[in-house]
């Protein structure tokens, strides 16, 4: 486990150092995604976030590399898709050249890394596994078609990046249970990856990922859920339609319908789904978090279904086609549009300006956060068994960092104090959830438990009753954030035997959730909370040298 929370650690950490990186960049070369008739920014924003999540992931990659054909194939395939997408970002390629691109990394993977869909499970009764004549070209077109899909989805902020979250929680997750090591790392640093480029790319977006960052996400999760599903017996070969169902509906609707306009299925328009949704008066943070919600409702669903019969998904899958479907047309022919609540814009957000207005309420609820959550990371520290010396050691860099940016450059005090927690909190949480202390009794976790809860309730309360314009605001990202810690122990509760583990991560995003909120309130007021985080390292450090 250690293994896995090491990976995506590393690579959450690489590409939010590298990001702002290829900012400038992307400035220095003035390469830009600029505004036009069928995007929805409307100024000039850099397009070279992708090249950030790949090197990070394949760094990582080799750091941890285990001997695997797959994996070996993998960077190479995924190499290729990334020097054909950073082409395109730059010089914008013809179709032509980026399927080629796009068929070369698919050949790789298939033939080098024996990727290849060679059952179709109940679809086609009778024949057993396909012949390589069949098994190779089917192989390539879904990867190239899914990884078309997810470039395609990439239209708003956050969109193309949460799919794939959700998508790669999936299939992190039942490669775990599973115990295929190879795809588990893979994808787990695949997961960091995108959440630390999320940290830039939500609404609105300080830079896109580009043509190499969706293709590179698209071809990733091709890739790993066909190896997966394709070798690991009892799963069925129709889970990876549930896995990126929604991205390939839409790009699926949008060709059949340019098509049947008279116009090719590669000329751009505004007709994908989140387009469409926007037009139903949604904004665009509500556009993006309704089809997280769709995508998690699949990924959900595939997990949970994973062993039941091919054709019972294929009919699950079909209900969920014909309902969105169905759904968008009746809106368009009705040109029925979002109707905003005049009760709630008129009494309940009234009363709850009433309430920001006196100001009590949210000074308490700031109060409890400001003290509260960096108490609670305190007494996370003495809670472990005991604390390895490389964790004291790592605890020992950030604190001598952490003190020498207070004393001489207080302007990078912010991020110092994001690694400071990026680092700690779930190896804390990490080492107090696998073993605690002999002193530590049942119903002390309860409280401690009960803390998490409480403290959350309050994040939630200073988050809808600050005054402040800036700071931390509450994007699309965060729905992400909250679906794993909810969705993560309901699952592991009906699948039990992984259940600290979820809990570990329930805890850890709570945590950092709750330290993003503070640290966007606080306005540079950090001398507090620098305090507090230096004794929870001082702790760390002594408690490991012992």
């Amino acid at each position: 486990m250690i293994v896995y929370l090491s990976t995506f650690l590393l690579v959450l950490l690489v590409t939010i150092v590298l990001v702002p990186v290829t900012i400038k960049i992307a400035e220095m070369i003035e390469k830009y995604d600029m505004p036009g008739r069928r995007k929805v920014h409307s100024i000039p924003v850099p397009r070279t976030g992708g090249i950030a999540m790949a090197v990070a992931v394949f760094s990582s990659m080799l750091l941890w590399s285990q001997e695997s054909s797959l994996l070996s194939a993998y960077i190479m395939g995924a190499g290729i898709i990334v020097v054909f997408g950073l082409v395109d970002d730059f010089v914008d390629l013809s179709y032509r050249y980026k399927f080629s691109g796009q068929f070369l990394a698919a050949l790789v993977v298939v033939v080098v890394g024996d990727v290849q869909i060679r059952s179709l499970g109940a679809l086609s009764p009778g024949v057993g596994l396909l012949s390589p004549w069949i098994a190779i070209p089917l192989t390539v077109i879904v990867i190239v078609g899914v990884t078309n899909a997810i470039n395609l989805a990439d239209g708003l902020d956050g969109l193309a990046g949460g799919i794939c979250v959700l998508s790669f929680c999936c299939t992190a997750y039942i490669a775990y249970l599973g115990g295929d090591t190879v795809i588990a790392l893979l994808t787990v640093a695949l997961i960091g990856a995108i959440f630390g480029f999320l940290k830039y790319n939500t609404y609105p977006a300080s830079i896109f990922m580009g043509d190499t960052g969706s293709q590179f996400l698209g071809f990733s999760l091709v890739t790993t859920t066909i190896s997966l599903t394709q070798g690991t017996a009892g799963l069925s070969p129709v889970l990876p339609i549930i896995i990126f169902g929604f991205p390939v509906l839409d790009t699926a609707v949008v060709m059949l319908e340019r098509i049947g306009a008279g116009k090719s299925p590669f000329k751009a328009d505004k007709n994908h789904f989140h387009h469409k949704l926007i037009r139903l008066g949604l904004s665009h943070a509500e556009a993006v978090f309704i089809i997280y919600l769709l995508q998690a409702l699949l990924v959900v669903s595939a997990f949970v279904f994973r062993y039941y019969s091919d054709w019972a998904l294929l009919i699950g899958y079909g209900i969920f086609v014909d309902v969105v479907i169905i759904g968008f047309f009746a809106a368009e022919i009705t040109r029925w549009r979002m109707q905003r609540f005049t009760f709630v814009d008129e009494h309940i957000k009234g009363i709850i300006t009433k309430i920001r207005k006196k100001g009590v309420l949210i000074i308490f609820s700031f109060k409890m956060v400001e003290y509260g959550i960096p108490a609670l990371l305190f007494v996370t520290t003495f809670l472990p068994a005991s604390i390895p010396r490389y964790f004291s050691c790592i605890a020992a860099g950030l604190l001598f960092v952490t003190i020498l940016c207070m004393l001489a450059k207080k302007g990078w005090l912010k991020w110092v104090l994001m690694a400071d927690l990026y680092v700690t909190v779930p190896l804390i949480v990490f080492f107090s959830t696998d073993s605690a202390q002999e002193f530590v009794t049942q119903p002390m976790m309860w409280v401690y438990n009960l803390a998490f809860v409480v403290f959350t309730f309050f994040v939630i309360m200073t988050l809808r009753l600050t005054r402040r314009r800036s700071g931390f605001k509450v994007t699309p990202m965060d729905f992400l954030i909250v679906f794993i810690a909810i969705i993560a122990p309901f699952v592991s509760g009906i699948y039990g035997e992984h259940k600290r583990w979820t809990f570990v991560a329930a805890k850890a995003v709570m945590l950092f959730f709750s330290f993003e909120v503070l640290i966007g309130e606080l306005r540079g007021q950090y001398t507090r909370l620098v305090i507090f985080t230096a004794c929870s390292l001082g702790v760390i450090i002594i408690r490991g040298f012992l």
